[in-house]
């Protein structure tokens, strides 16, 4: 089949379809909605407390009294508020309402996503304190297929009719959705986070210049020539602030080991096996033992220190296993 055959059919669906739902405008949605509470005077004056209204008309009776309305009236954006109610729970998949068939028919098509893009409302006249307002709702209109920044999709206006216990119009309100297909998500891979950095102190910055250098120093009292670490500032033993270093051979054995499955930090490669590391010359430091199968390790294994550049502005001493 030709590309020109295809898109014809498609402009064919897409034809057929769009004249589908259009068949919906006009439909009674045969649904009463009565408000649970009369036209209240603490309904109003909390509505006016949250919005700031301060129009005396809607909360003092003697200035209400003596304006054009001849007593409390409630402000006209209220309207929704005196039907509104619990609502009815997750929308029929059949069955149901003409508003229900429609949205599952959209649904269907692919216009998944719904957006509320705005609403008006008409006042026929002010409700009072006492009024018991219902509602009938009907679909107004869906548009033709619109191309949107959200996605391709259908414009759907529900009108809501208020009514009060006489059965006279109080007012409307026209609300609006955009029922749209929205834009397939772009399978981009996140950067990897960069390994986190160690803390260097000026008592630790020999350490870190040393694996830089590709050398593992080893810090040496000046006075008793005990070697320490991690570096300090003071010999524990006998607490002398001199000291050198000597740089160790690498060799060593794992004197203690985990390996962690969870919680996974995205910076690292799972299972992760840190051990404690004795090395020849006595001292020892926590590193990671690499390139060998977490389920053999154990301890006592002879290791030797590999350095490890993780990005341009951090190497590492690791260990790995000598067969």
């Amino acid at each position: 089949m030709s590309a020109d055959a295809v898109d014809r059919g498609a402009d064919v669906a897409k034809a057929v379809f769009a004249e589908k739902i259009r068949a919906y405008a006009g439909r009674d949605l045969g649904v009463e909605d009565v408000g649970p509470d009369e036209v209240n005077a603490a309904m109003i004056r909390h509505w006016c407390v949250a919005l700031g209204d301060t129009n005396p008309v809607y909360t003092d009776a003697v200035a209400a009294a003596a304006s054009v309305h001849g007593g409390i009236v409630a402000p006209p954006t209220m309207l929704q508020a005196w039907v509104m109610a619990p609502g009815p729970g997750p929308r029929p998949t059949t069955g149901g309402n003409a508003q229900d068939e429609l949205m599952n028919l959209l649904d269907e098509a692919g216009f998944t996503s719904v957006v509320a893009t705005n609403c008006e409302q008409e006042y026929v006249r002010y409700v009072r304190p006492g009024d018991q307002l219902t509602s009938r709702r009907s679909i107004e209109s869906v548009s033709e297929e619109k191309t949107t920044g959200l996605g391709v999709g259908h414009f759907v206006t529900t009108r809501q009719s208020y009514y009060d216990a006489a059965g006279e119009l109080v007012g409307t309100m026209d609300f609006r959705i955009l029922k749209y297909r929205p834009h397939p998500k772009k399978a981009t891979a996140a950067p990897r986070p960069v390994r986190p950095r160690p803390a260097v102190t000026p008592d630790s910055q020999f350490w870190w210049d040393g694996v830089n250098d590709g050398k593992l120093l080893i810090q040496r009292c000046g006075a008793c020539g005990k070697l320490r670490h991690p570096p300090r500032p003071m010999c524990p033993h006998c607490q002398s602030l001199d000291w050198d270093t000597i740089e160790a051979s690498g060799r060593g054995t794992i004197y203690s080991f985990v390996v962690t499955h969870h919680p996974q930090v995205p910076a690292f490669d799972y299972p992760l096996v840190p051990a404690l590391i004795e090395l020849e010359e006595g001292t020892r430091l926590v590193s990671d033992v690499i390139d060998y199968a977490p389920e053999r390790v154990q301890i006592g294994l002879p290791v030797e220190v590999t350095y490890v550049a993780y990005d341009d502005d951090l190497t590492l001493p690791q260990f790995r296993v000598v067969e």
